[in-house]
This record gives C-alpha cells, structure tokens and sequence, in this order.
C-alpha cells in the first residue's frame, strides 16, 4: 500500500492524469504493487529538509536555475537530463571602470596665468561640485571633449594671434558645448552666446538672411574683443568673465554693495556663481580627456578641411541643395559647415560659403591614372 500511495503521488505530480483515467489507473495498480519492490517510508522532517536547503553554486557568482523550484538532487540531475542546473557565464568587461570617487581635483590650480585659492573651502567646493558634475554625465562629457577636436583649433589660433590666455577657449564648453547653432531662452546664439545688442555692437550681422553670431570664427573675434574690453574694465580674468555672464554693470554692482573687490568673495545669482567654478573644472577635464575621459588625441573629431568660395546668386533665390551640388557636397553638409546661414536659400547677391575642400579643382577633368 505504501508503494501505491508513492506511486501515485508520483503519477499524479508528474503526469496530472485527468479524471477520466482514474478507472485505468485502478485496474494497472496491482501489476504495478507486484513489479515494484518494497521501499522504505520516507521521513517527513528530512524530505522538508532537502527541500529548504540550498544547493551552493558550483562557482563563485554563478547563479543557478532549478527547473521546478525544487533542488535536485544528484540522481535526479543524472536522470532527468531537464533537471540540470544552468549555469550562466559571467560577464566579461574590458577595461577597469572608474568611479566618482576614484578622481580627485588637484590642490592647486590656476586659470589664465592666475592662481585659484583652494585653500578657501568654498572655493574648493564650487569648483569640486562642477567637477563631479562634468565626470557624471561621462557620455555628454565624451562627446564634448570630442567636439574640441573640430572646434578648439581655430579658436586657439585666433586667441593666439590677439595675444589672449588660450584657456578662454574653455568658455565655449559652457557657453554652447561647442556647438555653433546653439540658441538660448535668452535669445543669445552662437558659439559664445551673443544676444543680438552685443553681436551688433561688435559687428556681428543678423538678419533673416544670416546670423554671424553663429559663425565660429567671427563670433570668435567678437568675443576677443569683448573680453579684452571686460578684463581692462573689471581688472582680472574671473570678473571679466563674471561680467561676460551677468553684464559689467550688473558685477560693479554687487562688488559695491557687498564691498568685495574679488570674483571668490562675490554672491551673485546662482548661474554667475557656478559660471566661473564650472569653466575652471572644465579646463581641468578637457585639458586631459585621456585621464578623465579614457580619450585619446586620435579618438577626438578631426577639424573639417574646408575652402571658402564666391558665390554669385542672380536669381531671386537660389536654394542651397542646388549650391551643393554646384560644389561637390549635399545640402545637410553644406548647413553645417555654414550654420550662419538662417534660411534654406540664398538671396540675389554675392556670398561667400564653405564648402568641403575639394581634392580636385572644381569641374576638373578626370583622367586615367597611367598603367
């Protein structure tokens, strides 16, 4: 009787016959009691036993997948090919993976040929938050620091010929992330942010024509001569760039109520008070994108070698997919490489454009190159 009840208790957990089978199953037990040997009663405090434990995994970090919820054991592993335990592999990363914490900003810095006071604690800090703040968004971080392949070597060329600390640059990170087209709720465009009162005043055109002030290398010049203007005005870098923010009158202001005569010293609006810290943290991590960023000089975006051409429209307008095509490019290439150009077309008139330079002279015969 023992074996009956085992057997079907396992009949009716391995198979779950329906109940019309009960009378076949009735009529098959005897057979079944005399092909069957007798075995011993199972102990109920033992079976709960092997069903709670668990079976430790066969390697360290390996997870294991019984099929049933139940642990198996190993007859039943051996038996029962579907009762094998899964293994799954572990994952396999390439390189070592650095956290926040893993980075430390220097005990000293210096900005412009100007020296930082790291020593005062909120210095420290403003400049360590703006730190942390580029390493946690590493992907805009990387595609930043790629950027500055395409947009740094012009503008160090043009800060160079004037004569102006090269670590200005980093402003363009913060302006705009070096992007040309970016445009603000405040209606400032461009590379290095310019609302239209300040691009006018330095000669920056805007119309519905173009907008210099998204020219890279005119909003440059501008910029310079702006700065130059601010730095004789404020007397240092870090008010001149205060200024460059919030508008000179604004900073004399405050530096006279507060009767400060230094940036660190200054409470201003939450946006002047980090605009400083964040371009020093910038330079810091820009500087070396291969320490910070895991980047290399080889992995950052390759400048666009292009040729400035005249272009004579005699038509009311002529759209740039045709100018494209004129000059060996398409008309999404050719938008990029001009992003002053605020419409899909060009007037009647004389422009000048860039265009991807050409290997070739334009309408250059081809020929066969000699066996």
């Amino acid at each position: 009787m023992r074996i009956g009840f085992l057997l079907h208790t396992r009949w009716n957990r391995s198979f779950a016959p329906a109940a019309g089978c009960a009378l076949a199953l009735m009529l098959i037990m005897p057979l079944l009691l005399l092909a069957q040997p007798s075995a011993p009663e199972p102990d109920p405090s033992a079976a709960a036993t092997q069903e709670s434990a668990p079976i430790p995994p066969s390697k360290p970090g390996a997870e294991e997948l019984p099929s049933d919820g139940a642990t198996p054991s190993e007859a039943d592993v051996t038996q029962e090919p579907d009762d094998r335990l899964v293994i799954l592999p572990e994952i396999q990363r390439e390189g070592t993976r650095h956290f926040l914490s893993s980075f430390r900003l220097p005990d000293t810095l210096s900005f412009a040929g100007m020296t930082i006071p790291m020593d005062n604690w909120q210095v420290r800090e403003r400049i360590e938050y703006e730190f942390y703040q580029f390493l946690a968004e590493e992907g805009e971080s990387i595609i930043m620091a790629k950027r500055t392949g395409r947009c740094f070597p012009p503008v160090e060329k043009q800060l160079v010929d004037s004569g102006m600390p090269d670590d200005l640059k980093y402003m363009l990170l913060v302006e705009s992330k070096c992007i040309a087209a970016a445009f603000s709720r405040a209606k400032a465009a461009g590379p290095w942010q310019f609302i239209r009162s300040t691009g006018k005043r330095y000669k920056l055109q805007s119309n519905q024509w173009r907008d210099d002030r998204r020219n890279l290398e005119l909003s440059t010049e501008a910029a310079i001569k702006f700065l130059r203007m601010l730095k004789d005005e404020m007397g240092d870098w870090f008010l001149a760039m205060a200024a460059y923010n919030a508008g000179p009158e604004k900073i004399k202001k405050l530096m006279k109520q507060q009767k400060v005569d230094n940036y660190w010293q200054l409470h201003a609006v939450r946006e002047t008070m980090r605009y400083v810290p964040r371009i020093i943290a910038a330079k810091e991590i820009y500087s070396q994108p291969e320490k910070y960023l895991g980047l290399t000089k080889r992995d950052l975006y390759a400048p666009m070698e292009t040729e400035t051409v005249t272009v004579n429209i005699k038509e009311p307008q002529k759209h740039l997919a045709s100018v494209a095509q004129e000059h060996g490019t398409y008309f999404l290439e050719l938008k990029l490489l001009n992003p002053e150009l605020s419409k899909d077309y060009l007037p009647k008139g004389t422009h000048q454009i860039k265009v991807p330079k050409q290997e070739c002279p334009y309408r250059c015969f081809r020929q066969d190159k000699a066996p």
